[in-house]
């Protein structure tokens, strides 16, 4: 990779380090393939509730793992899938594939792997016990540009997809979201003129569903005008969606382990009071202070 300046340099580092970080954890749950690619199976992993019932319709989130889409593995969201298990909600962490770091190709694996893993889940809604109407989508960085992407853009399917079921989901959680792929956003020079094609923040329309957004304003890949505009774009489509700006925070804030776990903390606890106003948990957060 060529390095052009102090800055970008800096900047792989940090997409590196972050990368790194999402290998740490080990997904729980019941291992699944569900695909099969040339390179092998694709897996994704269901943790349940634990008086889940066969005949339950829980509401569920699909969890996508960060690392610029170069790297990172299903295990980031380990501790969100635990906890919001235990708030009734069946979860899921997604393996997907990844881009060679050698080339400039557009993550088209990626969201295709994205999609295919959302219709997976909800063709299977009621063998997981889940409501294929309450569906949500999450991620961080790249994965939240993946969590966006099913969540808003058209396009982007497998050719081995079952299209007849939708992909699309039905709430986002979106931390750090590199979701802004145009002229100047992050990511722009894989997906070149293309990024309509893969820019949610090029995207946004009156049937997306409601977002929560998180971002740190000392983040290097996301300027806090980027969030504050997409949510602006968003209420004028009259779609809700909240932003949170952790003052001082980089990019990463959010993980489980960072910072004694303050952020991890505030920003499970805002996921859960954001699902539970559409309905979808009941009664207050049990998560412990750290």
């Amino acid at each position: 990779m060529l390095i052009r300046s102090p800055s970008r340099f800096f900047l792989f580092l940090l997409l590196a380090t972050s990368a790194a970080q999402t290998d740490a954890a080990i997904p729980i749950g019941k291992a699944h393939v569900y695909k099969e690619v040339g390179e092998g199976s694709l897996t994704l992993y269901v943790t349940k509730p634990a008086d889940w019932q066969a005949d339950d319709k829980c509401p569920a989130i699909v969890f996508y793992h960060g690392g610029a889409w170069v790297g990172g593995a299903p295990g980031q969201f380990t501790e969100h899938s635990k906890y919001l298990a235990s708030r009734g909600m069946v979860c899921v962490q997604v393996q997907y594939r990844l881009l060679d770091k050698k080339n400039n190709d557009p993550p088209q694996i990626c969201v295709e792997d994205a999609k295919s893993a959302m219709r997976w889940v909800r063709s299977r809604a009621g063998e997981l016990g889940i409501d294929p109407l309450r569906i949500a989508s999450a991620g961080g960085s790249a994965s939240g540009h993946l969590a966006a992407f099913v969540g808003m853009v058209e396009g982007g399917d497998a050719s081995t997809d079952d299209k007849s079921v939708p992909a699309k989901s039905n709430a986002m959680v979106l931390f750090n979201a590199v979701f802004d792929n145009g002229p100047g956003g992050w990511g722009s020079k894989r997906v070149g003129d293309h990024y309509k094609e893969f820019s949610p923040f090029h995207n946004v329309s009156n049937d997306d569903p409601p977002a929560l957004v998180f971002l740190g304003s000392d983040d290097k890949l996301i300027p806090v005008k980027t969030a504050y505009d997409f949510q602006s774009m968003m209420k004028k489509e009259k779609v809700r969606c909240e932003v949170m700006i952790f003052d001082g925070q980089p990019h990463g804030f959010f993980n489980h382990g960072r910072a004694g776990n303050k952020y991890y903390y505030e920003t499970v606890l805002a996921m859960d009071k954001f699902l539970a106003s559409l309905g979808w948990l009941e009664g207050a957060p049990t998560l412990e202070k750290p």
